[in-house]
């Protein structure tokens, strides 16, 4: 093991001159780095996916006493079948990635995890959320037993800054709830894209039945009404599988609709647009090693998928994260049905919270009870990262955003397939 070495610093990383703040650094191989902090107290840096590997079950037991449904794409089997797709160290010409988790233990118990990556791309080493693009809520993990939790968050986010050292820090998709959030706004991190995570809450009702009733007559009328007529088109059949091949042939077919769903609106979506999604989503669906708690639901019309749904649960709640129809059935309302068997199958098996996820799109807060705040941060650190957040984060990237928006339908198609285009080639 190289010689331990003496950094002293403050909160964001500055050298401080008092013995009081001194942090000793020791390198433990070439995969991670503890620093003693305080009695009993050691920070972990992992960057290389053995190590990664080899934190399963300290991780496991974290989230079991300590994890919060929200937090389900926290997990580790959600980051590990990741790690399978997503972390490469250079997976196109401009941009890398490397891991960046960090620990936190606690008389050698892991009490918190920072799951993070840091990607290079334009000059710039931004430090990220672990899970993109497919983890749709960014967190933390930290026992509430362990202490003062607000001071371990502290003392590591002081480790990151010295040892990570990133222009930038961009935290996307973090819940208002969420337990990094009272952090983030403590250090005066900028708020930027914000959205709405509409839910239902299930445990306000007995069944499904009485839990329906919140809902006019006029809409469970028109429901039955289409249902009819998707019964006429050929026999309409819900079904619900968790792992095997049939849920990953669904799953791959959903990204199909997905993406000719978006192509037909002239709409674009780098994430999807990724070849690597599809892999992910099928073997999450099929569920052959490291189970993610993924189901995947069809409701099927003469023996053709009308409409289908990529949902996931954890403690009691079912996030929903891909719902997507056929652009046959479109007039035949076949996403709204499908969610309303989703829905009544999720209550009879017990499900407390039936999570449409952001953005908050009008037909989810229709069915809604309520949503939860979600928000993109960033904190600039260096020269070079101030200015990316200053003029692109808030100047470019929405006028952009907004532009494309405003677009007519055509043009915004021809938007899309030059964008492809370039994809197809890199």
């Amino acid at each position: 093991m190289p010689a331990s070495s003496i950094l002293r610093m403050s909160r964001w990383g500055r050298p401080l001159n008092g013995a009081g703040a001194g942090v000793r650094l020791a390198v433990m191989g070439q995969s991670a780095m503890a620093n003693s902090v305080a009695a009993g107290v050691e920070v972990g840096f992992i960057s290389d996916r053995a190590a990664f590997d080899a934190l399963e079950d300290d991780w496991n037991r974290l989230f079991l006493r300590a994890g919060r449904p929200t937090q389900y794409f926290q997990t580790f089997n959600w980051l590990w079948h990741w790690s399978n797709h997503y972390f490469s160290a250079a997976t196109k010409i401009w941009a890398a990635t490397r891991l960046a988790i960090v620990t936190v233990r606690r008389h050698g118990e892991l009490v918190l995890v920072w799951p993070l990556v840091v990607e290079r791309s334009v000059g710039l080493d931004c430090l990220t959320w672990m899970g993109g693009p497919v983890t749709q809520y960014g967190d933390i993990l930290v026992d509430p037993e362990a202490g003062d939790s607000m001071e371990l968050i502290r003392t590591s986010w002081d480790c990151i800054m010295a040892r990570l050292a990133p222009d930038i820090v961009r935290l996307r998709k973090v819940r208002e709830d969420a337990a990094v959030a009272p952090f983030l706004a403590q250090i005066g991190a900028t708020q930027g894209e914000r959205q709405r995570a509409p839910y239902l809450d299930l445990k306000r009702a007995p069944d499904f039945e009485t839990y329906e009733q919140r809902y006019s007559a006029k809409a469970r009328k028109n429901r039955r009404r289409q249902m009819r007529r998707l019964d006429e088109r050929g026999t309409a059949h819900f079904s619900s599988d968790r792992g095997g091949a049939a849920a990953r042939e669904l799953a791959t077919l959903a990204l199909l609709l997905k993406r000719a769903w978006l192509k037909d609106r002239g709409l674009v979506s780098p994430a999807l647009a990724d070849r690597r999604m599809t892999g992910f989503f099928a073997d999450v669906a099929e569920c052959r090693v490291r189970d993610a708690g993924c189901r995947v639901s069809a409701l099927t019309s003469a023996g053709e998928a009308a409409a289908i749904e990529i949902a996931f649960e954890c403690k009691g709640r079912r996030l929903v994260h891909v719902i997507v129809y056929g652009l046959k059935f479109d007039k035949a309302g076949a996403g709204n049905l499908l969610v309303e068997q989703s829905v009544r199958q999720a209550k009879a098996e017990g499900i407390e919270t039936f999570d449409l996820l952001a953005p908050g799109d009008a037909y989810k807060l229709d069915w809604a009870d309520g949503s939860v705040g979600v928000a993109d941060y960033s904190v600039p650190v260096s020269r070079a990262g101030r200015a990316y957040t200053a003029l692109y984060l808030g100047a470019v990237r929405t006028f952009l955003k907004t532009g494309l928006a405003a677009m007519p339908a055509s043009l915004r198609r021809v938007v899309a397939s030059g964008y492809r285009v370039v994809m197809a080639i890199v």
